[in-house]
Parts: C-alpha cells; structure tokens; sequence
C-alpha cells in the first residue's frame, strides 16, 4: 500500500509537533484526504484513542509500551520502503557512518538519500523515491521504539549507556534500538559491533570487529579509529552485502569530509588548534576525542546529567596528567567531586582558575568560563576539544547549539 493512501478517510492525530510533527501535517494536507486530522501536544492522558483511527506519535515523546492505534512516520515509512533502505543505529557513530554509506552509494552511480534522525523527517522525501533509489536512513532509538518493521539491511554499531532519563535502563534502550532487526526477515542481513549484546533475529548475521584486523587502508579526512570502523562498516555494507565496487566505495568515503560538531576543526589561537565535538555525550565518545586528535592538552566536558556511569572517564582523568581536564554544569560537578572523594584530594580556591582538585583537573561554571580557561591554560602546538560527554538540555536548545557557542567563544578572538 502506498503510504498516501494509508490515510485516506482515516481520523488522523498527530501528537507532537516538532519537525517530524509539522512534516507530518504537511505531507497529508498535501496528499490526502483524511476524515479528520488534528494536533495535539498534550500528555498521553488526554487523547481520547476512541476519537482516532491513527495516531502519529512523534519521536521525542515517552511512551515505552506499544499500542494498537499508534503509530510514527518512521513504522509507515519502513513498511513501505523497507527493502532499499540501509538503516543505521548505534549509540555513537550513527551520523557520521549514515554519512559515509551515502557517500559511498553516490560514487558508485547509485540513486541514494540521506535522511531520518540526521536531516529531514522521511516523508519529506516520499516523493523523490523511485524502485531503484537506495535510502539510507539514520535511525535514533525513538525512532526504532515502537516499529514492527525493520530495514532490509541495518547496521547496529555499538551500545553505550544513554538516554536513561527516557528509558530508564539500560535493557529498555537497548531493546528500542534492537528493534533495527528483530523486526527484520530471513533473506535480510544485520551488520553488528562487538559490544552490541545478542540478538534474536531472522537476518543473516555478522560481527564488524576491531578495524586493525581487516587489510584495508581506509584513507579518511575524517580523525579517529573509531571512524575507521565506521568507515569498515559501510565498506562491508557496500562491497560484501550490496555488491557494489569496492574501490569507487573506499574512494567516496575519503572524500568525506566530516560533520559539524563532530571532532570539527574550529580554529587556531595564540598557536593552539580548537575542535568542536558537541555531539559527545557519554564518556567514550569524550575519551575518543583525546585519542583521536593531535597532542590534545585541554578537554572541556560537562552538561545536563542523565544519571549514567562517569566511572571510566573518571579513570582516565586520573591517567592522564598531561591533559587538563576542565568541568562545567551539573556533569563536571559530579565528576569533580566523584574524583575529589576518591583520590581524597584539597579544593582550593582560585579566582581565575575556578575550584581545582589537582595540577590538571578544574571545576567553573559554564562553557563561557570553560572556553576562556582554555585559552588561558593553552600551549602552541597543542590541542583544545570540547567533547562533554553529557546532553546539551537544560543549558542549550541541543548539541548544535552548544557547538555553535562554543565556536563563537574561540573565534571572538581569534587573530
């Protein structure tokens, strides 16, 4: 059935109205004829389900159990579309490897979008969608929560601890995001990294491991190991599931060039190169930031907190004397005083460098004070990355919010 058609003469909610919700409004004001269509962006408790036929719940909204009347573009979208769209997941990575895929289909001359959680809602593109158009689809685990069909071809990532504010655990989130391929067929195929738990499902199987065991030299303009295993997964994806030619595939990605926010090369000031990774936010993607980038001395982490586990970075923070580390919002102030108790060190005052609780590790108030502690603390030939490890709520609209501050923090004085 054709996705116009599934609203014909049906009394139509939409529940939200964000992007998704608007496009939503849009696409069947222009395409349909419903019975009724209204929005609504109340609490669950006044809808009246009786009222409606369909009810288009948008992704952002708490509802952990399924009901028969509710549905997303998302679930319609994939139950028309689902054999020619590669959907990609995971906690970290998703954006950039949805990316690099794109990038790769383009150069091999096929007909390919790009869209989901990395752009425009997919209704949005109904139209442009012809039988031999490859789509590419980045996938939140919103998006994944509720669907009852799954891409033909999927990519699972990785699974880190997030969003516990919205799911409460750990198992609930990682059962929204599995839903990438519990919901597939026999004939489809999953691609897995090594930290996803196991699965149950009728597709085809494979482990994306460690990138250093494969023999491809992945030339990237993109920094990070980590992007080399993305890079490994569209690269078995492409050549290995789809058939496509693996040099024009290696050639498309390495003329990727990156996202912003995303270990994005801000600027240099007084010698010392700023990078912009606001999209961080769990304690891997922060350490990966260090890792990845040239001689990094500064890191600038903190933001909204979610309630998960900073014992890792923590660990790290105390490796590594040879980075500052500066803390800020409700994050920083956890993790500082997390490590002040356990290493039983002394805060001290200081009006110019904030609370400190080693040589290397201070505490100040926002990114505003963040960023200029940075410049001051600075070294030529060194490297500064804002990579939180913590959501952006509460003290930004989102992640591209606190990027862009953070760039017009560092270029406001730049020479």
């Amino acid at each position: 059935m054709e996705i116009k058609e599934i609203f014909e003469n049906k009394r139509v909610l939409i529940w939200g109205y964000g992007r998704e919700g608007k496009s939503s409004e849009a696409f069947i004001k222009a395409h349909c004829k419903p019975a009724a269509l209204e929005v609504y962006e109340g609490d669950i408790t006044g809808i009246d389900e009786n009222r409606w036929d369909l009810i288009l719940k948008s992704p952002g909204i708490v509802m952990l159990e399924d009901r028969p009347k509710f549905t997303s573009q998302t679930e319609i979208f994939l139950n028309r579309y689902a054999d020619q769209t590669v959907g990609i997941t995971g906690t970290k990575g998703k954006s950039t490897t949805s990316s690099l895929m794109y990038e790769a289909l383009k150069a091999c001359g096929k007909d390919a979008i790009l869209l989901g959680n990395i752009g425009k809602p997919c209704f949005d593109y109904i139209d442009e969608i012809k039988d031999d158009t490859f789509i590419v689809f980045e996938l939140s685990c919103h998006q994944l929560c509720h669907i009852d069909k799954a891409p033909a071809y999927s990519v699972f990532l990785n699974l880190y601890p997030e969003h516990l504010d919205y799911y409460g655990t750990v198992e609930n989130y990682f059962a929204a995001k599995a839903n990438i391929t519990t919901h597939q067929n026999r004939g489809n195929t999953v691609l897995l990294g090594k930290n996803v738990p196991e699965i149950q499902t009728l597709a085809k199987k494979r482990i994306v491991d460690n990138v250093e065991k494969c023999n491809h030299d992945f030339t990237l303009k993109i920094p990070g190991e980590h992007n080399r295993l993305n890079a490994e997964f569209v690269r078995v994806m492409a050549v290995e599931v789809l058939g496509l030619d693996e040099e024009a595939v290696l050639k498309g990605m390495s003329e990727f060039c990156g996202l912003p926010h995303r270990l994005e090369y801000v600027g240099e000031f007084e010698g010392v190169r700023y990078y912009d990774d606001s999209i961080s936010t769990i304690p891997e993607a922060a350490i990966n930031a260090v890792k990845s980038l040239p001689n990094v001395k500064t890191l600038l982490i903190g933001g909204m907190d979610r309630g998960i586990d900073y014992s890792l970075l923590e660990e790290f923070i105390k490796e590594r004397s040879d980075v500052n580390f500066i803390l800020m919002y409700e994050t920083g102030k956890r993790i500082f005083e997390e490590l002040g108790t356990e290493a039983s060190v002394q805060e001290e005052n200081s009006s110019a460098n904030g609370l400190r609780n080693t040589q290397n590790v201070f505490l100040v108030k926002d990114l505003t004070e963040a960023t200029a502690l940075a410049k001051k603390l600075g070294i030529p030939g060194t490297s500064a990355v804002m990579s939180p490890a913590a959501a952006s709520y509460g003290y930004f609209k989102n992640f591209e919010e606190r990027g862009d501050r953070f760039k017009e923090l560092v270029r406001g004085n730049l020479t």
